[in-house]
């Protein structure tokens, strides 16, 4: 029997295991996936120890994405851009790296609104986090010109564009209306927007016509943003998506099968969120 897990501190939130245990009732697949609660002192004696435990690989949650990276000894092209690993393998002994979340979200992009790169225009991105690296990697990938970073703490902005390159400029937070009007994707990648948490503040009434509004946000599922970018009548994407499709690569590393997106997926995990 094939074996998985998730590990974090704390891990009690995660919903990969039921993503994973539906598409391993799906396929009907003999397989395990669970979540280990593993303290930050403990992860890289956890991760030597997978083949012991008789784990083929693990999904890596906060905070251990940078120990994960390290941990390894052979990491892919994502994961080293990224900076950090959220997906890990063994593979003829040897533990393997990468970061899902690019693909994740380019993925849910590309089912949501096929002809996103049908404009020349500039991708705008709140945040300068670990998932705003991960989207400037996804976005690069695919060919955008320019990418526009905006964040609360400048330096954290300009680091980013050190690390990318030329196509992507550092900008100050309160200038993210301004320099977003002819946006082709505006994305939210803060934590802003979250229930019970601070609300982003971005006026959308600015925002052309054409342009798409993401959030990764998926608790709400409809953050203020994304309800405020759908009454003016612009096209949205939404971060459950992400989350369910960032999980593709994993399961098909362990389990030996690529698992399908699909609309009985997101209504199992759609129940789990609106129920809390």
């Amino acid at each position: 029997m094939k074996r998985a897990c998730v590990i974090g501190w704390p891990i009690q939130h995660s919903r990969s295991p039921m993503i994973h245990g539906h598409w391993l009732a799906k396929y009907g697949i003999a397989g395990t996936y669970a979540r280990e609660a593993v303290k930050p002192e403990d992860v890289t004696t956890f991760l030597a120890s997978l083949t012991d435990r008789g784990f083929a690989g693990c999904n890596v949650t906060l905070p251990h994405k940078h120990a994960a990276l390290a941990a390894a000894a052979h990491k892919d092209a994502a994961a080293v851009a990224i900076g950090a690993a959220n997906t890990l393998w063994l593979e003829d002994g040897t533990l393997h790296a990468t970061n899902t979340d690019a693909y994740g979200f380019m993925t849910h992009l590309a089912q949501t609104v096929p002809d996103w790169q049908a404009e020349d225009a500039p991708i705008c991105i709140l945040g300068a986090g670990g998932a705003a690296r991960a989207l400037i990697y996804g976005f690069l990938a695919a060919g955008v010109d320019e990418i526009r970073i905006f964040n609360r703490t400048p330096a954290r902005a300009e680091n980013l564009a050190r690390h990318f390159g030329p196509r992507v400029t550092p900008h100050s937070w309160i200038d993210r209306e301004r320099l977003s009007r002819d946006a082709g994707v505006l994305v939210n990648t803060t934590a802003l927007g979250m229930i019970h948490g601070e609300r982003l503040e971005l006026d959308v009434s600015h925002l052309d016509t054409r342009t798409i509004v993401a959030d990764i946000v998926y608790v709400p599922l409809e953050t203020p943003l994304l309800a405020a970018a759908r009454q003016r009548g612009l096209r949205t994407v939404d971060g459950l998506g992400m989350l369910l499709h960032q999980a593709v690569p994993g399961f098909e590393k362990w389990f030996g099968r690529k698992p399908e997106v699909t609309p009985e997926l997101r209504a199992l995990v759609t129940a789990d969120i609106e129920g809390r």
